[in-house]
């Protein structure tokens, strides 16, 4: 069985995530996947984020240094990256268990999947699920919706539990460092343009909202950037238009679950 695992390369960004950053790491080792490569960029923490990368140095290659910002970093740990399959997990997030042979086995049973996205639960700061009926409408959307435009309207990949071969760089390039908030669903959309999106209808990893995330300080700044991408990756007035509508409902939502 071992020369089905195939080599993935996994990629955190961090900075100042001291408080969620071990997590991560535990999660991400704890997979006891035999062939994989885990790389940390962090920015120059100032938390104790480098005392803990210090404990793993043997089981992880790290650096913390200056960056331009998210999209920076996670480049910089792609180019270092060797693995056939990549992906990327922030230091507030984690993986669940067995995620990463879940992941090999799909790529080695459809040799032509080029992409994949599984399920992703919403848990807050102790770990407990929360936002169930989001993570519902996402995945209802993966599951019967994913082959056509929606995307273009709704960002419904969850970025811990998707993962692309090596080959997707070489027509698609790297992450825009010109992004702050979405620059995964810009990936994500430049993708989808060339090669159809698979699912793996499983539970693989869990994202984490809490008060200091960027995306919970402002959402509306994420739906603003996202609603510019929508734009620039599509020219139809309506695909536009039902973005727009979706965004405004959606930003409705989020400020009804800020206020609880």
């Amino acid at each position: 069985m071992a020369g089905r695992n195939l080599k993935i390369s996994l990629v955190t960004p961090s900075f100042n995530q001291g408080q969620f950053i071990e997590q991560t790491i535990k999660s991400v080792l704890g997979q006891k996947y035999p062939n994989l490569e885990y790389i940390v960029m962090d920015g120059g923490s100032k938390d104790g984020t480098t005392h803990l990368l210090k404990k793993y140095t043997r089981q992880i290659d790290w650096t913390s240094g200056k960056d331009k910002g998210q999209s920076d970093a996670l480049n910089r740990g792609f180019r270092k990256s060797t693995g056939e399959i990549i992906g990327f997990i922030n230091s507030d997030d984690y993986l669940l268990p067995g995620s990463l042979k879940k992941v090999s086995d799909f790529f080695h049973r459809y040799p032509r999947a080029l992409w994949v996205t599984g399920k992703c639960r919403i848990v807050d700061l102790n770990n407990r699920e929360v936002r169930k009926a989001i993570t519902a409408y996402k995945n209802m959307l993966l599951k019967h919706f994913r082959l056509i435009q929606t995307l273009e309207i709704i960002n419904f990949i969850s970025q811990p539990a998707t993962f692309w071969r090596r080959d997707i760089f070489k027509s698609v390039g790297l992450l825009d460092t010109d992004l702050h908030y979405s620059m995964d669903y810009d990936y994500w959309l430049r993708i989808w343009q060339k090669y159809p999106l698979y699912f793996l209808d499983d539970y693989l990893a869990c994202y984490r909202v809490h008060p200091s995330s960027k995306t919970v300080k402002s959402p509306e700044n994420q739906f603003e950037e996202e609603y510019m991408l929508a734009k620039k990756h599509s020219n139809s007035i309506i695909i536009h238009c039902l973005h727009k509508w979706h965004a405004t409902i959606a930003k409705l939502i989020y400020r009804k679950l800020l206020i609880k």
